[in-house]
């Protein structure tokens, strides 16, 4: 992978605003695969005081965000099907991966599991990009 998408793609999430809201944290990245991790805390609790789906989203949508993006050209969501499978447990520290599966020209589809700090699987989703073909707009920040 291209050590400046790389680099670029790191100090981006590290400065999102949604990112630092969830707490989501860019593990690894490599052309079509990244890895992602979040804690759930009592404020991501549905009416139940399980985790949200919304929480669990949030966390697939960023390692298929990531994942998509690492070839160095924009790619935005097209379609994401997801199964939740299991909650996790209060505190628990959860994983996404994202796996590109197929790559075109103007699409990729991706494969993305959710597991918790046990290795439980707690989610499964697969998504769908359509890729711009536009370099990343903020490569050249903080070069």
């Amino acid at each position: 992978m291209d050590g400046k998408v790389r680099e670029a793609i790191f100090r981006r999430v590290e400065k999102e605003p949604f990112a630092r809201k969830f707490d989501l944290k860019l593990l690894d990245l490599a052309e079509g695969y990244s890895k992602v991790t979040m804690t759930f805390t009592p404020d991501m609790e549905n009416i139940f005081g399980m985790a949200h789906g919304g929480a669990i989203f949030a966390l697939m949508d960023e390692a298929f965000e990531t994942a998509s993006n690492s070839h160095g050209t924009m790619a935005v969501a097209l379609n994401m099907g997801i199964s939740f499978l299991a909650t996790p447990s209060p505190g628990a520290s959860m994983t996404a991966e994202a796996r590109e599966i197929n790559r075109t020209t103007r699409t990729a589809l991706y494969e993305i599991k959710v597991t918790d700090d046990g290795g439980r699987l707690l989610a499964t989703c697969q998504a769908l990009v359509y890729r711009k073909g536009t370099p990343l707009p903020f490569l050249e920040e903080g070069a």
